[in-house]
């Protein structure tokens, strides 16, 4: 499933992107994700993670990696090991005395076991309505 959505914060855009673009920042907004551990690089491109998450089949761990960056305006982070393989595509746009956050993603039902592997196409449906609470919450955090 790939889908975009995007909303405006009033926080300035530097410290949207600081934000959104160190992954160990998710717990505090993303409701699935239960831990990060950085475990390679110092922010920026090749940053390695391990995401701790709960799916609806049980605990899942996905390796990450930044595997796009430009400071300021871009951050993409894809997971190369883990179950539900994804690829969130951040960009931070000053707009107006606002940011407008955009993300552009990708996310696959891939990986999930038992019956929950069933419930794939509903599952990838319900992360896009599950993705614009999350974003509801980070945009609380920042203003």
């Amino acid at each position: 499933m790939t889908f975009h959505l995007d909303l405006d914060i009033a926080a300035p855009a530097g410290r949207v992107f600081d934000f959104v673009a160190d992954f160990t920042t998710m717990p505090r907004w993303y409701s699935a994700v239960r831990r990060v551990e950085r475990v390679g690089g110092a922010g920026g491109l090749g940053t390695r993670y391990e995401v701790y998450r709960d799916l609806p089949g049980g605990p899942a761990r996905n390796d990450v990696s930044i595997t796009a960056y430009a400071q300021g305006e871009e951050v993409t982070f894809t997971s190369l090991a883990g179950p539900t393989p994804f690829t969130y595509r951040y960009l931070v746009r000053p707009s107006d005395g606002t940011t407008r956050l955009i993300l552009e993603g990708t996310i696959s039902a891939a990986g999930l076991t038992g019956p929950v592997a069933l419930l794939g196409p509903l599952a990838e449906r319900l992360f896009k309505t599950g993705m614009r609470d999350n974003l509801g919450t980070l945009k609380q955090l920042l203003e």
